[in-house]
């Protein structure tokens, strides 16, 4: 049997290695019956056996069929500091996986030109810290600006989504359907904030929203940054969801 190899991103910072295809490997990490789970599961496909940080040969050696012939489901080979050794060039698939075990593939970009101009974005920080932001920089700026070894709380990587919010500025617009809704009058405040002070591009909003984090809101798509390098994994549309991936959009409870 093949071993795949998975970095999670949500609930936990891990690589693991499996025998499991991304979609078995979904489903069992979100119920599998020895975990008694039901739970949201984000990860990434990469390939393997690159570098000496990770311990190859113990993967070769424990990530082996069951004595009855069933595949092995997982083998943890990190839980800390594992993001940031793992290169952007061998990440391939984003998976998102719902608490019914029903998985989403998410196929892999990158950002070569900024995106739009917006007034503000709102980012729901995943891997490896977990705040939720309002930023004045898109996905790009802000992927350099978390990334900077000059800032005092700067990380080696980033991995982070942004989510649909209301436009304040066109409160008649009317519903635009699931978005980041609690505590709107302290969003704004955060938003007057980064808007009106150049100097304070970031302000955190919440620091524990992650975990009612759902797919619902996720607007554009997911970002891993390292510098100015960006990956990026576009959310499906609407319309996609529906024709292409209804039982998973359900599930997501977005359809």
């Amino acid at each position: 049997m093949d071993v795949h190899y998975y970095l999670s991103i949500f609930p936990v910072e891990a690589l693991i290695a499996s025998q499991l295809t991304p979609h078995q490997f979904g489903s069992y990490m979100a119920t599998g019956s020895k975990k008694g789970s039901f739970e949201n599961i984000m990860f990434i496909e990469v390939e393997g056996q690159f570098g000496n940080y990770f311990d190859w040969n113990y993967a070769k050696e424990k990530c082996v069929p069951h004595p009855n012939g069933d595949p092995k489901n997982s083998l943890y080979l990190s839980v800390y500091q594992t993001l940031e050794h793992i290169p952007l060039s061998v990440m391939r698939s984003l998976f998102l996986t719902t608490r019914d075990g029903r998985t989403l593939e998410l196929e892999r970009s990158e950002l070569t030109e900024h995106p739009p101009k917006r007034e503000f974005w709102v980012y729901q920080e995943l891997c490896p810290i977990r705040p939720l932001a309002v930023s004045i920089l898109n996905p790009i700026e802000f992927s350099s600006y978390m990334t900077d070894k000059s800032n005092k709380t700067w990380v080696p990587k980033i991995i982070f989504t942004d989510l649909k919010v209301i436009d304040f500025s066109k409160p008649n617009t009317g519903s635009i359907g699931p978005a980041y809704d609690r505590n709107l009058e302290h969003l704004q405040d955060c938003i007057r904030e980064v808007t009106g002070n150049k100097e304070k591009p970031n302000k955190i909003v919440d620091r524990s929203y992650v975990d009612r984090f759902s797919y619902q809101i996720i607007d554009q798509g997911i970002y891993v940054g390292e510098g100015k390098t960006v990956l990026f994994y576009p959310m499906k549309s609407i319309t996609e969801l529906r024709q292409h991936y209804y039982d998973w959009a359900r599930s997501a409870m977005i359809l």
